[in-house]
């Protein structure tokens, strides 16, 4: 997109947990995955990286005892519908993170919030692409209030996708290449869990 930039506006950190966790078999959210003797699950984690840049942060999907806490408004609708109910309740863009990433770092929170602050007018969407694929990370993102009607209209004729809903001039990339996925890492499968404890254990995390 070009143009002029769109004003500065609060952000609030949204941590997506509603999902099924189907095909892991087990619940992804209550994970305890970092070093020896940490109790932080992949929930809490997401959520303390989101309170250290955005300040105010809030779970979709489930009730968290010292969070605040909101169910999906439509369940069964995925992530969209995590989202909706997000800039529904809280009014503001909302800086949207998945609970499975066991990488996520500090720094790629912050370099979203910056890039949405340079954000042309009318994006609706701030977002990682990855350079060599094209691959667009929908669930490490910022998403605006103005995107609550496109959405409201896809998820009722169930358009799920969320790569989709958006056109590319209502989008704000961030380019990322390759070498520096492993922070977009996320656990789906069986197999993924086993690839993130190898690789904790490899780092020294």
């Amino acid at each position: 997109m070009s143009g002029q930039s769109a004003a500065k506006t609060p952000v609030t950190g949204v941590v997506l947990a509603g999902g099924l966790s189907s095909r892991l078999g087990r619940d992804k959210a209550v994970l305890q995955l970092h070093g020896e003797g940490k109790t932080l699950d992949m929930l809490a984690r997401s959520a303390a990286l989101l309170k250290r840049v955005c300040g105010k942060v809030i779970i979709v999907g489930r009730q968290i005892a010292g969070h605040v806490c909101y169910l999906d408004a439509l369940p069964g609708n995925g992530p969209l519908g995590g989202i909706a109910t997000a800039l529904q309740s809280t009014g503001t863009a909302c800086l949207v993170l998945s609970c499975d990433l066991p990488f996520m770092e500090e720094a790629v929170l912050e370099r979203l919030l910056r890039a949405h602050e340079t954000r042309p007018a009318g994006t609706l969407s701030t977002v990682y692409k990855q350079r060599e694929t094209g691959y667009i990370e929908s669930l490490v993102a910022i998403y605006e209030v103005d995107a609550l009607p496109l959405f409201a209209a896809c998820l009722k004729d169930n358009k799920l996708k969320i790569s989709r809903i958006i056109s590319a001039e209502q989008q704000h990339f961030l380019m990322y290449s390759t070498e520096e996925a492993l922070p977009f890492f996320n656990i789906n499968y069986p197999a993924d869990l086993k690839v993130a404890r190898l690789m904790i254990r490899m780092l020294g995390k």
